[in-house]
């Protein structure tokens, strides 16, 4: 072959390796633009609860809470049933009222309250939105953010659980959002919530209007209700319980303030242990993605070179 032809070809050959490489690092880049950050929870974040006014009550006076617990606006004495030996964490209250191991502290309540706020309008503007049922009994769902036509959410006793799929991202976020004018959350008696493949439940939040969870249920992420959530006998909730505006009333419940491990994050340098996904945060894997760019390319690049060499010994 003269170096003419040798020229032409190698030519070809670079034309096609740059458009491969350019696929492959334009597929790479649109993953990690679409993926979703965490909502970002600021102060609200080392809370298992918070709510606004009237109260943070306990029927059982037996639940166990992992994480803070706060009442704001309203008055300390709105704090009830809650037994101080039963919390890791500290109870806060905007005044000198409240169980007996309480801490006032106004200040860090407003903080907490203000970041929860954003936290809510967050969720609520975060895009792209799927369309999904209302029921989510039996479904599995891998990350993203979701609505449901009729504004509501939720999984019926007995229709089996919703399975949250991280595809083999602990980065993976999911995120729920019901209108501010549904019914918001309810989650029957039993029902569960798993995770799979890497999800966590601190990446897992429900922006909704209110919310009730059923007898028995397994609970999974952080609640951002406009106003009011309850949780019935015996129920646990891995994640937090977060009432911008009403009440959170508990009955015999263990609340878990979830925590994210494991997964390439840092923290977001406001001392508030919220992490902050790391690049890529496409919330799901895309070696396959590339292979199905980058095999065909390769195809085409010696198909390209083998129809040259043919053509210079005058088989085609």
């Amino acid at each position: 072959m003269d170096k003419t032809n040798t020229r032409t070809l190698t030519g070809l050959l670079l034309l096609a390796l740059f458009a491969v490489t350019a696929a492959v690092v334009g597929l790479m880049s649109t993953s990690a633009h679409a993926a979703q950050a965490t909502v970002n929870l600021g102060g609200a974040a080392p809370f298992a609860i918070l709510a606004g006014t009237p109260n943070i009550t306990d029927a059982s006076g037996n639940s166990v809470i992992v994480g803070n617990i706060g009442l704001a606006p309203a008055s300390g004495a709105g704090i009830t049933g809650i037994n101080c030996a039963n919390v890791t964490g500290t109870i806060y209250s905007v005044d000198g009222t409240g169980p007996a191991c309480r801490v006032t502290n106004g200040p860090l309540l407003v903080t907490a309250k203000n970041n929860l706020t954003a936290a809510y309008t967050d969720a609520a503007g975060r895009t792209p939105v799927t369309t999904t049922d209302s029921e989510l009994g039996g479904e599995t769902l891998v990350a993203g953010v979701y609505d449901s036509a009729d504004t509501q959410f939720g999984i019926t006793a007995g229709a089996g659980p919703l399975t949250l799929d991280g595809q083999g991202d602990p980065s993976s976020v999911f995120i729920f959002q019901s209108a501010f004018n549904g019914t918001g959350l309810t989650i029957g008696d039993g029902s569960d919530i798993v995770l799979i493949n890497g999800a966590q439940a601190c990446n897992v939040f429900w922006r909704v209007n209110s919310a009730s969870i059923g007898t028995g249920a397994t609970f999974v992420g952080t609640i951002l209700a406009l106003n009011s959530i309850t949780i019935n006998n015996g129920s646990t909730v891995d994640g937090r319980l977060l009432a911008r505006n009403g009440n959170v009333t508990l009955d015999n419940n263990t609340i878990t303030a979830s925590i994210c491990t494991g997964n390439d994050t840092e923290d977001d340098g406001t001392g508030s242990g919220v992490v902050v996904p790391g690049f890529p945060n496409t919330g799901r894997m895309i070696a396959d993605n590339i292979l199905w760019v980058a095999v065909p390319a390769f195809v085409i690049i010696a198909a390209i070179a083998g129809a040259f060499v043919a053509r210079k010994k005058h088989l085609i």
